[in-house]
């Protein structure tokens, strides 16, 4: 089928666009290349995405014109909404550029699947809408009304933005929220980039909350897996969802949130031992404070994910690492 996936230079859009191809779809790429952070990386990334079945288009989301344009000429069956400012910390100094494109720029993507009979919307969330939320393992199913950043509330409007679109125009709309994603051609603002990047510089790392956070890290495949497994999957109405007692999760409307996690999160600190191991190199930690907008836990609950798509992660932190620090030493040329 036809797949238009917007962010296709990013981390995860680029990963997810290679997948698609392989299994014979026709991909429609867009993204702006912004200089978040390195535009030669998503270049880069770019250059891996090739053959006669991807087309793409630079373009920014908030430009309602070309959005409407690129959809009445491509005609894509389904969407895979990856595009996105990202960036929790980012989110205190920018907030503005988090409202023109996970506002406004989704807002266009809502409007162009509904005028161009879109089968089936998969959209970018995150974990970090659970906020000041503390029952662990977090589920689709509890309350997020209490965000910490204003890249978490955008997230969260982007939820409720799908399912307004689910219930008046009956678009199934599917949210994933995204536990903190690893692997090759990872982001340089996350934490396995900067901590291999100054760890095999011999620089100090930035060890927030004291070492006393665990995250719930995703192998970049596993994700990748879960989204190719669910485009296939349209969201469906619950029929047992009730006024009385609503599911956040589901809906009357065809809406359906997942986590999208590796179910075992990980202490900081055996994290940034598994980069030593690999690097042959000792960290230098300086402790931090929590900063703001973060969470010191993440852990997510994905037996949804399990029961309606039989997927399990395959990758555990050593071997994700290993990979990751592989990439990053083929790639920027350095020597162990």
């Amino acid at each position: 089928m036809k797949i238009l996936i917007t962010g296709t230079a990013g981390f995860i859009g680029s990963t997810l666009a290679r997948k698609l191809l392989k299994l014979d779809h026709s991909i429609v790429g867009i993204d702006n290349l912004n200089d978040y952070y390195s535009v030669s990386l998503k270049e880069s990334r770019l250059d891996l995405v090739e053959g006669d079945n991807f087309k793409f288009y630079k373009v920014d989301l908030e430009n309602t014109n070309e959005i409407e344009k690129i959809f009445n000429e491509e005609a894509p069956e389904v969407v895979v909404n990856l595009a996105a400012q990202a960036g929790v910390r980012y989110s205190l100094e920018n907030p503005r550029a988090y409202i023109d494109s996970n506002i406004v720029g989704f807002t266009n993507i809502l409007e162009s699947c509904r005028h161009n009979d879109v089968k089936h919307l998969i959209y970018a969330s995150s974990s970090s809408v659970y906020g000041a939320n503390t029952s662990l393992p977090f589920s689709v199913h509890d309350n997020i009304d209490h965000p910490l950043s204003l890249y978490a509330a955008t997230k969260k409007a982007n939820e409720l933005m799908a399912h307004t679109y689910s219930s008046l125009y009956n678009i199934p709309t599917t949210g994933l929220r995204f536990f903190t994603v690893y692997g090759p051609w990872g982001r340089p603002d996350m934490a396995l980039f900067m901590f291999t990047k100054n760890i095999l510089e011999g620089k100090p790392i930035d060890v927030f909350n004291n070492g006393e956070m665990m995250r719930d890290f995703t192998y970049v495949d596993d994700i990748v897996e879960a989204i190719s497994r669910l485009i296939d999957k349209p969201a469906q109405p619950n029929p047992e969802w009730t006024g009385e007692t609503p599911d956040p999760g589901t809906s009357y409307a065809p809406y359906k949130i997942y986590n999208i996690g590796n179910n075992s999160p990980v202490k900081l600190m055996d994290f940034i031992e598994a980069i030593e191991e690999k690097t042959g190199k000792e960290a230098i930690k300086n402790y931090m404070p929590l900063q703001a907008g973060d969470v010191p836990a993440t852990y997510a609950n994905v037996e949804d994910l399990f029961r309606d798509i039989d997927f399990q992660p395959q990758t555990n932190i050593k071997d994700g690492v290993g990979k990751f620090v592989d990439w990053y030493v083929d790639y920027y040329g350095v020597k162990l």
